[in-house]
């Protein structure tokens, strides 16, 4: 009956155990949100400096607080196909709830209040893989 009992619990144990590791791997497994701006065109150089001249390395400490990682941010960009933006930022956060809360952020919505009335661009959410 002992052995029974032994059994059981080791059972009960390696299920749970199974069960807390597949809902971990599913949790890796979801993709990547991409926020990518693409900024065709500077209209208002000295009003867009307030955002643009930003340094990388403040950009992305305020953007690490806000959960986002930077993919790319840069003017360096070759057209393969097309015309190239003058400007393009792909931020990456762990899921689509994240990217929202950025947008939603107060200071991110002043960034993009001035990036708009400043620029010709658009923003836009991807999943990433």
């Amino acid at each position: 009956m002992r052995s029974n009992w032994k059994f059981a619990m080791t059972l009960a144990l390696g299920l749970a155990g199974g069960a807390a590791f597949v809902e971990f791997l599913h949790a890796q497994a979801s993709p990547p949100t991409l926020v990518i701006t693409e900024i065709a065109e500077v209209n208002d150089a000295a009003g867009f400096s307030a955002v643009g001249g930003r340094s990388n390395a403040d950009a992305a400490a305020r953007n690490q607080k806000l959960g986002a990682k930077y993919v790319a941010r840069t003017q360096n960009i070759t057209s393969l196909d097309g015309t190239a933006p003058k400007r393009l930022i792909i931020l990456s956060f762990a899921d689509p709830a994240k990217a929202k809360a950025y947008r939603d952020d107060p200071s991110q919505k002043e960034i993009d209040a001035i990036r708009m009335k400043t620029t010709t661009s658009r923003s836009f959410m991807a999943e990433g893989m």
